[in-house]
């Protein structure tokens, strides 16, 4: 199994920003084993790096490792989509 490298860009400590943090740490326990690495990043305190990867709304998660690269804008609440974004269902075998 490859090891996911995940960005999370949130802005602040919003309730939207919170649960996409327990979203995606919840997700990725039940469906990495452990095979992940994620960066929690705050637009409001990074502002350059949301520029350089062209952020424009958030919560924006950007799966970075492996290819290809993909972006899923929410607050990660919607697990089937968010296993497809990641394609993590090719793990289990589904179509």
């Amino acid at each position: 199994m490859n090891k996911y490298l995940l960005k999370l860009y949130i802005t602040g400590c919003t309730p939207q920003s919170e649960r996409a943090i327990s979203n995606l740490y919840r997700i990725c326990e039940a469906e990495m084993q452990g095979q992940f690495e994620v960066q929690i990043i705050d637009v409001l305190q990074s502002p350059e790096l949301a520029e350089k990867d062209r952020i424009i709304a958030t919560p924006t998660l950007i799966k970075d490792l492996p290819q290809p690269l993909r972006r899923i804008i929410g607050d990660l609440s919607d697990v089937e989509r968010v296993l497809r974004g990641l394609d993590i269902e090719q793990i289990h075998g589904q179509p």
